[in-house]
């Protein structure tokens, strides 16, 4: 493969993970956040299942042996990437997508700040200019006041959190045994089946609501979650980290250009201002340190779902 076709690939995945938050807030329409979350990543797992059997016997071959704690460890990442993504799907049915995309992004400056509270690995100073950046434009994007933001953008920045953590030890989990495919299933497994049995305590949960709501599940759960993220798995490997990290960070513009073609939402000039902003923030924060020694948490990889 070569490099300007995986950098169309990277390009791919970021629309699509863009896009996917339309699929959300229309999916929210017949099913409730526990439903549409649990559903999508079971469909996910299914989609990836093939590659990670493949995986996981050619790994056995080779003499490595999966345990518990492998077993504890996707347990853990799956319910992190769970509470990311129904914070998120919370947030998603009572916010603006252009607002979801670029709040959602503010996990990536989180990352290596948290890896040097977790694992005491100083960041890069680009991190620093960077969150504030991303502060700054938060308050651009609530319009110049917070009191502006509604509580689905409180749910969305919450989730960020989650997906900070989720980012932080996905990576070292996915090296143990260099199964990253086979971690990512199990890990979606986790998140679908903790969706699913929350959903049937927490939610009604109908035929009809998830006959109408297949196309949007369809959509998150098959190109999100399958699709995207093996298609990121595949072309990662043939560009250099500065495209992969530019390119995937697009996902929050191309949500905010979804959300005006499909929906109609308009940003006012603060407001893009304030989204530009963050987006300039994301990347910086991941670009800048490979022109110079880096953090291992530093450039991060794409989150597995929209």
């Amino acid at each position: 493969m070569t490099r300007t076709t995986s950098n169309t690939l990277m390009l791919v995945i970021a629309i699509i993970w863009g896009s996917t938050f339309v699929a959300q807030q229309w999916g929210m329409q017949d099913v409730g956040p526990l439903t549409y979350t649990g559903a999508r990543f079971l469909i996910g797992a299914l989609f990836v299942l093939p590659l990670a059997v493949r995986e996981y016997r050619r790994q056995t071959r080779r003499g490595i042996v999966f345990d518990r704690r492998d077993l504890l460890a996707c347990l853990g990442l799956g319910s992190l990437l769970f509470l990311g993504a129904v914070f998120q799907q919370i947030g998603v049915g009572t916010t603006s997508v252009s607002n979801a995309g670029f709040l959602t992004a503010l996990y990536v400056p989180m990352v290596p700040i948290l890896g040097w509270l977790v694992d005491k690995h100083k960041p890069h100073f680009a991190v620093w200019p960077a969150t504030l950046g991303s502060l700054v434009g938060t308050f651009f994007l609530s319009g110049g006041t917070l009191t502006a933001f509604g509580a689905g953008d409180y749910w969305v920045m919450a989730s960020t959190i989650f997906w900070a953590l989720h980012v932080l030890f996905i990576g070292r989990v996915a090296a143990w045994k260099g199964a990253p495919v086979l971690v990512a299933c199990a890990q979606f497994v986790v998140c679908g089946v903790l969706g699913c049995v929350a959903a049937a305590m927490r939610e009604v949960v109908a035929l009809d609501g998830l006959i109408h709501g297949l196309p949007t599940i369809l959509y998150a759960g098959l190109l999100s979650v399958g699709v995207a993220f093996t298609l990121q798995v595949v072309a990662q490997r043939y560009t250099r980290p500065a495209d992969a990290a530019i390119l995937l960070s697009s996902e929050v513009l191309f949500a905010a250009i979804a959300a005006a073609l499909l929906l109609g939402e308009r940003l006012d000039t603060v407001q893009m201002a304030g989204g530009l902003l963050i987006f300039a923030s994301i990347v910086a924060v991941q670009v800048v340190p490979m022109f110079g020694e880096a953090s291992p948490q530093t450039t991060l990889p794409g989150k597995p779902a929209g």
